[in-house]
């Protein structure tokens, strides 16, 4: 049970928050003078500061949603997965630069994201300065909390490195008025990726296996998280094309060796779970964003305002903004073959459950006698198909903009529009409900991925991880027809990956389609594309199967070089002209 509405000193102004059990879900209140910062009475409140910045910048300090913790534009509407939404293609353009590969140094969005992560890390820094300073026999668990700020500041460079490759690197050690003398060149992509993994084992090495309270870092966290970066730095990168050239097998053997250290974990009975707030801590929570509604912090309360704009919109219940919306090309991927396979060639057969729009009242589907996979209906809000619990009506009309988007919304992250968890009013559709940065699942299939790269009699440990994740799809209840519940609301197959056939290539290719099955709509997408070194030829076969469904995408191209984002040309004045662009960019 979350705790909540724990008040703090009023000595607290800007970036602190309170501690105690509920130390994730208070409202960050205010600055501390130097004086007082220096005093261990500070320390907790500097650490749950930065605990906080896993939130983001709150709706006080402007438009959330616009440079999402969630990843939802940068990791998904960048990739093959979702459209932008919303209320056309005006509707916050600079996202819609994104979906379509038209991204240049002046785009707000980056600015805002690659300011807010280096103000997060710096609370980060402004932590770890006092906590350096402290009196160990004074502050209670010193090493324990310094090195969960560290996995803190660890998370935050991690998504500068995904999103824009060349970055400065400043820790607690460096004065903030240097902060303007470091250059975002000095370190490659693998050296920024080889500190982060260092600092994350550095701080596993000081933390318990659990802590008692929930959300607080512990060594599972930091293993899980080591793991995931060093899978990352495996994919060893051209520095100018950005092309994989060379998997490195070591690193990979170190992924493997370090998810077998995570313990106490297991995958929920049923994919629709996740969405669950009575699940949101269960056994697949490895790592966390703790949110929280009603806690005396305006508004709704802590909830995830990354996602402010996200929620349905037309005629459903939820009354949103409706953007970030799951693309056909998406759905099509979630067919299966006769054994409830993925079909590797789905892009060359029609597009599966077409919409046929009569009116705003009714809408039927054609193509609808292919199999699928049934988490194509516990991700996609389709037309005429039951919508979570809700039973007033079927998932119709739920789209703002159908005549550019089509017509299917998201079904992650929201509770059923019915639920008493939910908010009532602005902001649409908010709950309390956890993001997972890391689950389970993820630590199954990277542990495949790394499995299969490095080959040999790991293959086949890598057969039974993915079909672990596919065998909790398969036990989990299927949506019902909503008409009639007593039967499927659509051919729902899905099967086990035999031995026989399970070759290297075969099995890598098997892996990434259910990396991106399982994970849909998560934020990790495009970043997995770029792991791969398949972001090009991914998004070119993408942008010419889709065309024809959306007419936007008609002069769409992703060109050489283009893997990473611009570095924003605002943060290249801040430097001086110190920074140098990403290639695939014009200069500066």
């Amino acid at each position: 049970m979350k705790i909540k509405n724990i008040c703090i000193a009023s000595a607290c102004a800007l970036l602190l928050a309170g501690c105690s059990d509920s130390f994730l879900e208070n409202k960050p209140q205010g600055s501390l003078s130097d004086g007082v910062m220096n005093s261990t009475e500070a320390i907790d409140l500097l650490v749950n500061a930065a605990y906080a910045s896993l939130y983001g910048m709150t709706n006080e300090q402007g438009d959330p949603c616009m440079r999402p913790t969630t990843n939802w534009s940068y990791g998904e509407v960048r990739a093959d997965n979702a459209y932008k939404g919303g209320g056309g293609e005006g509707d916050v353009w600079d996202v819609h630069a994104m979906e379509t590969f038209q991204m240049q140094s002046n785009n707000g969005n980056l600015d805002g994201k690659w300011f807010n992560l280096y103000s997060l890390i710096s609370r980060c820094n402004s932590a770890l300065r006092v906590l350096n300073e402290a009196d160990a026999t004074v502050v209670k668990e010193k090493e324990s909390r310094i090195a969960e700020v560290k996995v803190l500041r660890a998370h935050h460079y991690f998504e500068l490195v995904r999103l824009f490759n060349k970055i400065p690197y400043m820790d607690e050690n460096l004065p903030t008025a240097d902060y303007v003398n470091v250059p975002n060149d000095e370190f490659t992509r693998q050296q920024h990726l080889e500190r982060i993994a260092g600092d994350l084992l550095d701080a596993a090495e000081h933390l318990p296996d659990r802590q008692a309270e929930v959300g607080r870092i512990n060594r599972n966290i930091a293993l899980a998280y080591a793991a995931k970066v060093k899978l990352y730095a495996a994919y060893e990168q051209d520095e100018q094309t950005h092309a994989v050239t060379r998997i490195n097998k070591d690193l990979l053997r170190e992924v493997v060796d370090l998810i077998n250290q995570v313990k106490g974990y297991d995958l929920l009975p049923d994919f629709q779970d996740l969405d669950l707030i009575a699940y949101e801590n269960g056994a697949e929570s490895v790592f966390a964003v703790q949110y929280s509604m009603n806690d005396g912090s305006g508004d709704a309360g802590r909830i995830n305002w990354s996602n402010l704009l996200n929620s349905p919109g037309g005629n459903s219940p939820y009354h949103g903004d409706g953007f970030f919306l799951p693309s056909q090309d998406l759905i099509n991927a979630y067919q299966t073959d006769d054994n409830g396979l993925p079909l590797f060639d789905y892009q060359s057969r029609p597009d599966y459950g077409v919409v046929n729009f009569i009116d705003e009242q009714h809408q039927t589907l054609s193509n609808t006698e292919p199999n699928v996979d049934p988490r194509l209906d516990f991700v996609v809000g389709r037309p005429t198909i039951t919508y979570k619990t809700w039973r007033e009506t079927p998932c119709q009309s739920w789209v703002r903009d159908r005549g550019v988007y089509g017509h299917n919304c998201a079904k992650r992250f929201w509770v059923s529009p019915e639920s008493p968890e939910m908010f009532q009013g602005w902001p649409w559709g908010a709950s309390e409900l956890n993001w997972q940065i890391i689950r389970y699942a993820d630590l199954l299939l990277y542990k495949a991925e790394a499995l299969i790269e490095i080959g040999g009699d790991g293959l086949e440990e890598a057969r039974r991880l993915i079909n672990r994740v596919r065998q909790r799809a398969m036990q989990s209840q299927y949506v019902k027809d909503f008409n009639d519940p007593s039967k499927d609301a659509a051919h729902y197959k899905i099967g086990l990956y035999p031995a026989e056939g399970w070759t290297q290539d075969y099995a890598r290719q098997a892996l990434r389609t259910e990396m991106r099955l399982e994970k849909a709509l998560e934020g990790e997408r495009y970043f997995d594309l770029v792991r791969w070194g398949i972001a090009r030829e991914v998004m070119t076969a993408y942008f010419q199967a889709e065309k024809d469904n959306r007419v936007y995408y008609q002069n769409a191209a992703f060109d050489a070089g283009e893997e990473y984002f611009p570095i924003p040309v605002a943060q290249y004045n801040f430097s001086l002209g110190q920074y140098t662009q990403n290639p695939g960019y014009p200069a500066f």
